[in-house]
């Protein structure tokens, strides 16, 4: 029974290891190359499709034309400045001090005050100074007499000629120490140089007062200087008498005028520019000395010069360009539509919220004055000059 299994299994499994015929192969392969192609096939085709599908999303979904401001591009005379930096400085300033020492005894003035010329501020004590310009009037007294006294004896050759030098002398020396006296009272009564504006008071009745020791600042604000600086360059075009205009941080709504006064003749080495001084009226005391100024000096006008605003520049590190608006035929429904394309431009001088253009720009040309930060190069657009679209103007710094 043993060996009757054993012959039984040993013959399955030679059946077992039969291989399969080349047809049964051959099938197999195509049957699988079959399902392959079938599969790569499907998912090629899947995979077309949803480009075709994506291209057709952003083909029917062109953004629309951007809205931005426009503005024609003129051919006009552009005034020409020359800027500098400066401050605003007095004509007439001084710190009002004590010439001597003494204490003070009484203070005339108030802080603030408006003074005229030679009204008196502060008192200093005076009254050793004024006992010793007594006692030499009194010496001045008997020198007159004795010097009458040996004219008179003289005349009747009862004198000398020199009795009557010595008593003129005398008479001489109590005159000048009458003098002294009269100055050193004089220099302790503290008065206004100028008529002026009165500072913050620094001294006190009662107080020791050192020979230059500050009482109280005076300037004149009637006329004032603008004083400023300009490259070396300008020194061609530069001369006393011109006009200049000038703005304050304090009053920037306001251009203040001022004429050129004196030109520096000489170039400082060290920064290769020229010290320039203008003079001005200050009617209602409005500037003050110290202030910073921004100064133009008023050129003769340039004629036809092309300008547009200055919101149309955009400052790139490749340069300096604009858009300009140009027709870009019809659209899909058959309307006229319009594209940004990009100038590199060449600007020039500044003024009024307007630049000169050099190069990159014609008169006539329409350029973009507001909404350039969502453009690009061949951009549609569309025209909309509304004020709320316009940037505020920036005026580069120079």
């Amino acid at each position: 029974m043993d060996s009757v299994s054993s012959e039984h299994i040993a013959e399955t499994a030679r059946k077992e290891r039969v291989p399969p015929s080349r047809g049964k192969v051959a099938f197999r392969f195509v049957l699988m190359a079959l399902v392959l192609t079938l599969v790569g096939g499907g998912l090629y085709g899947f995979d077309q499709f949803r480009k075709g599908m994506i291209a057709k999303f952003f083909a029917g979904n062109v953004p629309p034309p951007a809205a931005v401001s426009a503005e024609v591009a003129v051919s006009e005379a552009m005034p020409r400045m020359l800027d500098g930096i400066g401050t605003v400085a007095a004509v007439h300033q001084v710190t009002v001090a004590p010439e001597v020492g003494g204490r003070v005894t009484a203070i005339f003035f108030e802080a603030g005050a408006t003074v005229s010329a030679g009204a008196p501020l502060v008192q200093l004590n005076d009254g050793p100074d004024r006992a010793d310009l007594a006692a030499d009037h009194a010496q001045a007294t008997f020198a007159q007499l004795t010097l009458d006294r040996s004219k008179t004896l003289a005349a009747k050759k009862f004198g000398t000629q020199e009795a009557v030098d010595q008593g003129q002398s005398q008479l001489d020396a109590a005159k000048a120490a009458i003098a002294r006296a009269e100055a050193v009272i004089a220099q302790k009564l503290v008065r206004a140089p100028f008529a002026g504006q009165l500072g913050v008071r620094q001294v006190e009745v009662g107080q020791y007062l050192a020979a230059g020791t500050a009482v109280v600042t005076l300037t004149d604000l009637e006329q004032l200087y603008v004083n400023f600086t300009l490259p070396e360059q300008a020194r061609s075009v530069l001369s006393v008498g011109q006009s200049v205009q000038f703005k304050a941080d304090a009053f920037a709504d306001r251009t203040f005028s001022a004429t050129v006064s004196t030109v520096e003749p000489q170039v400082d080495s060290g920064t290769r520019t020229i010290k320039v001084q203008a003079s001005l009226r200050n009617p209602g005391h409005l500037l003050l000395p110290g202030m910073f100024a921004k100064v133009q000096v008023v050129l003769p006008s340039q004629s036809n010069v092309v300008t547009i605003p200055e919101t149309a520049v955009d400052y790139t590190a490749y340069g300096e360009l604009v858009y300009l608006v140009r027709d870009a035929g019809a659209d899909a429904k058959g309307q006229p539509s319009l594209k940004a394309v990009q100038s590199f431009v060449k600007t020039g001088s500044h003024h009024d919220g307007k630049v000169a253009i050099l190069e990159g720009v014609v008169a006539g040309d329409r350029v973009v004055s507001a909404g350039q930060v969502k453009l690009h190069n061949g951009a549609a657009v569309v025209l909309a000059n509304d004020t709320a679209l316009i940037k505020p103007t920036v005026t580069p710094l120079n």
